[in-house]
């Protein structure tokens, strides 16, 4: 699931808002269009996909349904934060209560998140093609591409990684080589 690689990228936009905040410097228009990202691509078309495709078959065959119970909480508590990072960013401009509350909704978007994009991708997607056959899979395949394609338009997968590569340009870290160690 290449979406997974979008909001790994948002995270790094938020991991570096938090430093900024840390510094006591203003990030508040990286954070918010981040968090609109997170809204419009992760949260109502890739995990809304996941909710109504991949989970139930999970669900159906009886098979990792605890993890499967743990990733739509998840999903529905990422729901809530976004909210309230949205709700707080406007705001955190300058040091006080709603910065606060903002590093806080930031710290534990993160926690979840890291771990449950890995476990997504390391347990629940491999298993997903021992559950359906090739012809399954392709049109799953096929109906997450129309979703997409109705959402964001023809090139939507394109569209929200120049969104966040333009996130990233703006507050410096497009550029790869810099994460390289010495």
């Amino acid at each position: 699931m290449r979406e997974h690689g979008v909001l790994d990228r948002v995270l790094l936009i938020y991991e570096v808002g938090m430093r900024k905040f840390g510094a006591k410097e203003d990030f508040d228009p990286a954070i918010t269009q981040s968090a609109e990202v997170v809204r419009d691509f992760i949260e109502n078309y890739h995990e809304k996909s996941e909710e109504d495709q991949i989970f139930p078959r999970f669900v159906r065959a009886n098979k990792m349904v605890d993890l499967v119970g743990t990733l739509l909480q998840q999903h529905q508590a990422g729901r809530r934060v976004t909210a309230r990072i949205l709700n707080f960013a406007p705001n955190s401009r300058t040091d006080g209560d709603d910065r606060r509350q903002l590093v806080a909704a930031i710290q534990s978007f993160i926690a979840m998140y890291r771990p449950h994009a890995a476990r997504e991708d390391t347990d629940l997607f491999p298993k997903l093609r021992e559950l359906v056959s090739a012809e399954e899979y392709g049109a799953m395949a096929e109906d997450f591409e129309k979703k997409e394609h109705v959402l964001f338009g023809e090139d939507g997968f394109e569209k929200m990684t120049d969104r966040v590569a333009k996130l990233e340009r703006a507050i410096g870290i497009y550029d790869l080589n810099q994460f390289t160690p010495a």
